[in-house]
């Protein structure tokens, strides 16, 4: 795989300390991540990182969990798996 494959941007969803939100907002920032959406009362980001920093994201002190975003396509309706 070509180090452009890697290093591809994928969306993440973060759950971090809540009660040092901005801290460790700004840490996740330096450390890669593009932040798309906050919620500092539930402790909750999500954003973009290319997917070989995926690892420093996680090492960032209070960082409690890391995942990935995922999509899922349904079916049209009336298809014959509805």
């Amino acid at each position: 795989m070509s180090k452009s494959a890697h290093s591809a941007p994928v969306g993440v969803i973060l759950a971090v300390d809540p009660d040092r939100f901005a801290d460790v907002v700004m840490a996740l920032q330096q450390a890669g991540l593009t932040v798309t959406s906050e919620q500092p009362i539930l402790g909750t980001l999500s954003g973009t990182v290319a997917k070989d920093r995926i690892a420093a994201l996680k090492a960032v002190d209070g960082v409690e969990s890391l995942d990935r975003e995922r999509t899922i396509e349904l079916p049209p309706p009336g298809s014959a798996i509805q």
